[in-house]
């Protein structure tokens, strides 16, 4: 895809283009994030920049619950990532055998979650496991059930606009070879979607290590993830603190989707021609 100054004629609106980029990009994406990094260094704030330079911070976190509090966020993250894949592409792939009004509910009923505050989905959990025989309250599944919950319209999402994209004669031209449709799917099917997998996990988990609504209302005192940490630290104002817990947040998760990121790329080279 060609980029989008490459669309636009003329070397000076290409330049206009470009700078209008950075007008909006700076302020809205890289300012935030820039202003956070800071602060997780900074002695005090009084001004226009940061009054001094500590690494005192991040020797806190160290020293802290903070590095249990980032371990439970990766196992949730994990966890919640890894349902959701496999529900989600299971649930894309039975419905392409439904009508296509029942693979509208389908999808409708997968988007619920995404399409109501996060808080809401949080207090329907604590309502509906309050009592016998489903007494999920003050678990540490719980947590991860609601997780998987949120993220799973992302896997499911992206699954069924990958099977929507992929060419039927690969699976055509195995099946007249004499294979089961369970040879099909799992050495034909499987492998084309791979990209797309690998992508709905790496979302999948970006998008749990940053929840924060549900988790508030549903985590036991033994399962505190990353999020709800900095929230406290925030809370008390301890600000300084909560931003260095923030770029520990950030670091982290970017990590692990520049490591998908490259299982991604490696799963698209081999993909056929």
């Amino acid at each position: 895809m060609p980029a989008p100054y490459s669309l636009v004629h003329g070397r000076g609106a290409r330049w206009a283009l470009r700078a209008l980029f950075l007008v909006l990009f700076l302020p809205l994406f890289a300012l935030p994030l820039l202003v956070i990094a800071a602060a997780s260094f900074a002695t005090g704030w009084s001004g226009a920049l940061p009054n001094g330079a500590t690494t005192a911070h991040y020797a806190d976190l160290a020293r802290g619950d903070s590095a249990d509090a980032l371990l439970v966020s990766l196992l949730t993250a994990a966890a919640a990532s890894g349902l959701a894949l496999l529900t989600g592409t299971w649930a894309a792939l039975a419905a392409q055998a439904l009508p296509r009004r029942v693979r509208r509910a389908v999808n409708a009923l997968f988007v619920l979650p995404v399409a109501v505050p996060s808080v809401v989905v949080g207090l329907a959990f604590l309502v509906a496991f309050s009592e016998p025989p489903l007494l999920l309250n003050g678990t540490r599944e719980i947590v991860v059930i609601a997780h998987t919950v949120l993220v799973t319209a992302f896997a499911h999402q992206s699954v069924t606009a990958a099977l929507a994209r992929l060419d039927p004669a690969y699976e055509q031209s195995a099946a007249s070879l004499g294979a089961s449709p369970a040879r099909v799917l799992w050495q034909v099917k499987l492998p084309l979607l791979l990209p797309s997998l690998t992508a709905a996990a790496g979302l999948c988990f970006a998008l749990s290590m940053g929840e924060l609504s549900a988790t508030m209302m549903l985590y036991p005192p033994d399962w505190l993830p990353l999020p709800v940490r900095i929230h406290a630290a925030t809370d008390r104002g301890a600000l300084f603190t909560g931003a260095a817990l923030a770029v520990v947040l950030m670091a982290t998760t970017l990590a692990v989707l520049l490591a998908v990121s490259r299982i991604r790329s490696k799963a698209s080279y081999r993909q056929p021609s």
